[in-house]
């Protein structure tokens, strides 16, 4: 876990910037999401009273194990915003643990609001990423990796190795965000055909290579 610590602390650097937040920057020191219901909108979430924050509002346990991978992709995203950990409203930040058992990958989606870093701690990962021109590129991480997919591109990521991969993620919104570009990302019925593809990167991309595809577009898995 400490290389989680580490992620998340060279994301705070990182946002130290004003110009650099995803959101807005916080007007007060601590602002622990209250739990209480709340009958108005807001962009975010109100704040406990001060005089009942305490140290528990800033740490969980949540991610501390292997999410259900028991579906049609074998993987598995907690995502946690304010809502189940308070200590992040109005930090601008959001963590979230990923696992994949062998033959799982995450389809391919993105963030509107946020630049993701991640974090492999266990097992090995092929990540890829498309931009605007839609070109590919490619990355295999080993434990202690971290790579980064710049905010809103569509990525995905595939277990490349025989055991169960895992990797943490720290982004840069306390909301950033999940659109699917498959639909359903568990449903077999409408994502059949594009799992074996993704799948086949273990075998046609090598291991150790840097890839940037000028050729192969990110949305030729989709056709």
């Amino acid at each position: 876990m400490s290389g989680i610590i580490i992620l998340l602390a060279l994301l705070i650097l990182c946002n130290s910037s004003p110009s650099s937040l995803a959101d807005n920057n916080p007007l007060q020191d601590l602002c622990p999401t209250a739990s209480t219901p709340n009958p108005i909108f807001l962009n975010g979430y109100l704040c406990k009273n001060p005089t009942t924050i305490t140290a528990s509002d800033f740490k969980t346990s949540k991610i501390n194990h292997a999410g259900n991978t028991d579906n049609y992709a074998r993987s598995s995203t907690d995502i946690l915003t304010p809502i189940e950990f308070p200590g992040l409203n109005t930090m601008g930040l959001s963590i979230s643990r990923t696992d994949m058992a062998m033959d799982g990958a995450v389809l391919p989606h993105y963030h509107p609001r946020a630049t993701e870093i991640l974090f492999v701690s266990l097992g090995t990962v092929i990540v890829g990423f498309g931009d605007s021109k839609g070109r590919l590129f490619l990355k295999t991480l080993r434990e202690g990796d971290v790579f980064l997919v710049p905010r809103a591109l569509p990525h995905f990521c595939v277990n490349a190795g025989y055991g169960l991969a895992t990797f943490f993620s720290a982004l840069n919104s306390q909301n950033p965000g999940f659109v699917s570009l498959v639909g359903n990302p568990y449903s077999s019925s409408n994502d059949a055909f594009l799992l074996p593809r993704l799948l086949a990167l273990r075998t046609n991309f090598a291991v150790d290579s840097n890839h940037t595809s000028t050729t192969a577009s990110f949305f030729d898995f989709f056709t």
